[in-house]
């Protein structure tokens, strides 16, 4: 637990600190992106220039702001700034930061804001540590988050913050990051005259798919290495930025948002029938890190679900994927999740087996274990028989077409239709097949 170390060295100067953190914004016109929130007119920014900050929650993916908002509200509030790191700290920590709180406003009447980095990797106890204080009005909590906070934050906590959501940076502000770092003397690069290539820096700021922290630290390492030429000039050349970027990480967490947003992009995609954009949402997982058998579950739940009885095929091929990389492993195993991919993507759609399903549980829930009927039961004792049981069943192999019409629902259900054929792919067939057998009204 430790005041904002980050902002600490900014006021000094420290020039042994990362890009990152000496370009921090330590004004409001200093910081980019976010406009919905900080812009000169919105309620957030001009509550933080009050230095009325409410409790609230931060919550953005990974270099969109969080904690600059945090140190601008550390810059600009009368009231003790405390900060904890959800990543080291625990319980004893949360009490002497509040038991300082209390102390404060007890002696001199000043507040004190508890800045808790990461709160999604408390534990509930943990969270609720801090419940009663705020609610107290001991400690105004601002909570930083990359997971959404309706699943990794309590509710009573949820409820008595506001939650402010900061949005991936765009190019533009990547774009406008990176040419102040270059031209900025005091914390930048600009006093050693450097110049970044014009196809370096659409590499670097594509790379950093929005993370303004990936960016500065892709240019600080790239301009670590960039030596002079003859007119003292350092040009950093694309391959430079290729060569410091390697093989970036992606912003990705198996267990949070992430993980179900992308899973939801590639389910989407293939009953869409778009084979790019499934093929790249495949990539998007496995490069990753995904588990390759989460997908090929998912794969195989696509091809009942949503290509069904269309092409009764893409099931087989679904399992097979399923197998083949469970067989082989990674990364071979990516060409048959990719080839099942394409073929599902491409394959007629159907999700009538799927509906079928969903109707027919309905009726089940409602109606309960209604009884089988007589001519559909099997009479394996002479009681059975004298019951009724099995008479007047049809052996559909006995008649023409192999087909025998029958009533085979519980009475009390007569008549209800679950199956219902579209007219896509191999389904067609199946539909004029159930038309000849039962007519248009199957019952």
């Amino acid at each position: 637990m430790t005041d904002l170390f980050a902002y600490a060295m900014q006021q000094r100067g420290d020039a042994d600190a990362p890009l990152a953190a000496r370009m921090r914004p330590r004004t409001f016109d200093e910081f980019v992106g976010q406009e919905h929130l900080t812009g000169p007119d919105r309620v957030l920014r001009r509550a933080i220039e009050a230095d009325q900050a409410p409790s609230m929650l931060l919550w953005g993916p990974p270099g969109s702001g969080k904690t600059t908002l945090a140190n601008l509200i550390a810059a600009q509030t009368k009231a003790h700034f405390e900060t904890v790191s959800a990543v080291t700290a625990g319980v004893a920590d949360l009490r002497r930061a509040v038991e300082g709180a209390r102390e404060r406003l007890s002696l001199s009447g000043q507040r004190t804001i508890l800045f808790v980095d990461e709160i999604h990797r408390f534990n509930k106890a943990q969270q609720d540590v801090i419940l009663p204080h705020v609610e107290a009005g001991t400690v105004t909590f601002i909570g930083a988050t990359t997971e959404n906070p309706s699943f990794e934050v309590i509710a009573p906590l949820l409820s008595r913050s506001m939650v402010y959501t900061l949005g991936q940076l765009t190019d533009e502000h990547i774009g406008t990051i990176v040419d102040r770092a270059l031209e900025d003397e005091q914390r930048g690069l600009g006093r050693h005259r450097f110049v970044l290539e014009e196809d370096a820096r659409e590499l670097l700021i594509e790379a950093s798919t929005g993370d303004a922290r990936t960016a500065l630290n892709i240019l600080e390492l790239a301009a670590l290495v960039t030596q002079p030429n003859v007119d003292g000039v350092r040009s950093i050349a694309l391959s430079t930025v290729e060569d410091a970027l390697q093989h970036r990480a992606l912003h990705y967490d198996k267990s949070g948002d992430q993980h179900y947003d992308t899973i939801s992009a590639f389910i989407k995609s293939v009953r869409g029938s778009d084979p790019d954009a499934a093929v790249y949402w495949l990539v998007r997982m496995l490069d990753a890190g995904e588990d390759p058998l989460f997908i090929a579950r998912r794969i195989i739940i696509l091809a009942a679900e949503d290509i069904g009885m269309a092409d009764p095929a893409a099931l087989p091929v679904a399992v097979a994927a399923q197998q083949a990389v469970h067989f082989i492993g990674l990364p071979e195993g990516a060409i048959p999740l990719a080839e099942a991919t394409v073929y599902l993507a491409t394959a007629p759609k159907s999700n009538s087996a799927y509906a079928a399903l969903r109707k027919a549980r309905e009726d089940v829930q409602k109606h309960g274990g209604l009884p089988v009927p007589l001519h559909l039961r099997n009479a394996v004792t002479g009681l059975m028989r004298r019951q009724g049981y099995g008479e007047g069943y049809k052996y559909a192999h006995d008649y023409p077409e192999h087909f025998a019409k029958m009533q085979n629902l519980p009475e009390r259900i007569k008549g209800h239709r679950y199956y219902e054929p579209s007219d896509q792919g191999y389904e067609s067939d199946v539909a004029k097949r159930i038309a000849a057998w039962w007519g248009q009204a199957k019952g």
